[in-house]
């Protein structure tokens, strides 16, 4: 493809460990809805992740009402996702740490000249709280962290390209000019419909639940998403940079 000329990074398992951080605290507010609804079904953090990771907040209430049936009001949608967006990120800027070894290849990628922004389906607030823990916001202008909850009016969520379509356009660049680094399903779906090359992170899974998860997933984000390339370790990165930008 020739000299990338911009990367594109996703945060949540990707930058940050924080998917988990995430899912714990929004697993009370999920039951509360439940109760509210009175839906005989109760969540946890490893549930929820199941069926919903790479989801923000409103993307899960709609999954949520699709498979237990009822609907949510419009007010109701927005004080939910007002809340979980203040407990999400009260625990993010607590507990947030870096994915091991991002600080060392964001100064590789910084020193090489290639610019850099962050592409989340998560809300800005959240996303710049995880960055600031981790101390990676020094890497990335708030301007130039896009949000599908946030940035998009009206909101969306990966697996849908608007998000990456919106940040290529602000930035001024070709979809196709660029790269990402995306850990799941959805967010590689996204970025495979937005026509950009994916590098898919996978690393995470063997940190979290064990190397038999990080092969599926690595076979699921190359077979399903059309990754372009595996990382398992962000080590690899530039190598993979290299290799991309000769193909």
């Amino acid at each position: 493809m020739g000299k990338v000329k911009y990367v594109l990074l996703d945060c949540d398992n990707t930058l940050c460990q924080s998917e988990r951080l995430a899912f714990e605290a929004c697993a009370d507010l999920t039951n509360e809805v439940m109760k509210a609804h009175k839906i005989d079904a109760q969540y946890t953090a490893a549930s929820l992740l199941e069926d919903f990771v790479g989801f923000n907040f409103r993307g899960m209430l709609k999954g949520l009402q699709q498979k237990h049936n009822f609907t949510l009001s419009d007010e109701e949608l927005e004080k939910y996702v007002g809340m979980e967006l203040d407990r999400v990120t009260a625990k993010l800027r607590e507990k947030a740490v870096e994915c091991p070894g991002v600080t060392e290849q964001l100064e590789w990628t910084k020193s090489q000249g290639y610019p850099m922004s962050v592409v989340s389906t998560s809300a800005k607030s959240r996303v710049v709280a995880s960055l600031e823990k981790c101390n990676l916001d020094r890497f990335f202008p708030k301007e130039h962290v896009y949000s599908a909850a946030t940035s998009l009016d009206p909101p969306s969520s990966k697996p849908d390209p608007k998000i990456y379509n919106y940040a290529c356009e602000q930035l001024g660049v070709k979809n196709a000019d660029c790269i990402t680094v995306e850990d799941s399903k959805s967010g590689a779906t996204a970025a495979m419909r937005a026509n950009i090359p994916c590098i898919a992170y996978v690393g995470i899974y063997g940190l979290e639940e064990g190397k038999e998860k990080e092969d599926q997933m690595a076979k699921l984000l190359t077979e399903q998403c059309k990754c372009v390339a595996v990382m398992r370790d962000w080590k690899e990165f530039p190598d993979i940079i290299k290799k991309i930008e000769s193909s």
